[in-house]
């Protein structure tokens, strides 16, 4: 069913070259919850602050992360609907995000994708700084479909 972290790493921080290139790490993916780190060196803006196809970046990524840890990759897969990421105030530093889902979603959603060939549900977090403080808030609706 899930996979083992080290393979959810490689595919997350090695199998898209945009993603690679912006140097984004996996630094957890367990128990239906993701995190994931953007680092500051190399995306920078015009203002030194990360840029937002970074924060964009940092935000969508987790979704296919969390699928990989916590679904049966052989019967369905994601693809993202929509998303929308609202910037707060200036990234400085690094920074992460993190999305979870229940173990009781996760089952469900599964099932509904079996019996009904898809189904939709939506991961939300808050991007934060090294101080805890939130620069970034997204929603992404997320679709499984079955293989």
């Amino acid at each position: 069913m899930a996979t083992n972290f080290e393979s959810v790493k490689l595919a997350v921080e090695d199998k898209i070259s945009f993603v690679k290139r912006c140097g984004l790490q996996l630094l957890s993916a367990e128990n239906g919850s993701v995190t994931c780190l953007m680092p500051a060196k190399g995306n920078e803006n015009h203002l030194g602050a990360m840029y937002a196809g970074a924060l964009f970046t940092l935000a969508e990524i987790p979704g296919g992360a969390l699928w990989l840890a916590n679904f049966d990759i052989a019967k369905c897969y994601p693809i993202l609907k929509s998303f929308r990421i609202d910037y707060l105030k200036p990234a400085i530093g690094d920074i992460t995000f993190s999305v979870s889902l229940t173990p009781d979603e996760i089952s469900d959603f599964q099932h509904q994708c079996a019996e009904q060939g898809k189904v939709e549900f939506e991961l939300a977090g808050d991007l934060k700084d090294q101080k805890g403080q939130t620069v970034a808030r997204s929603v992404g609706t997320y679709q499984l479909r079955k293989h």
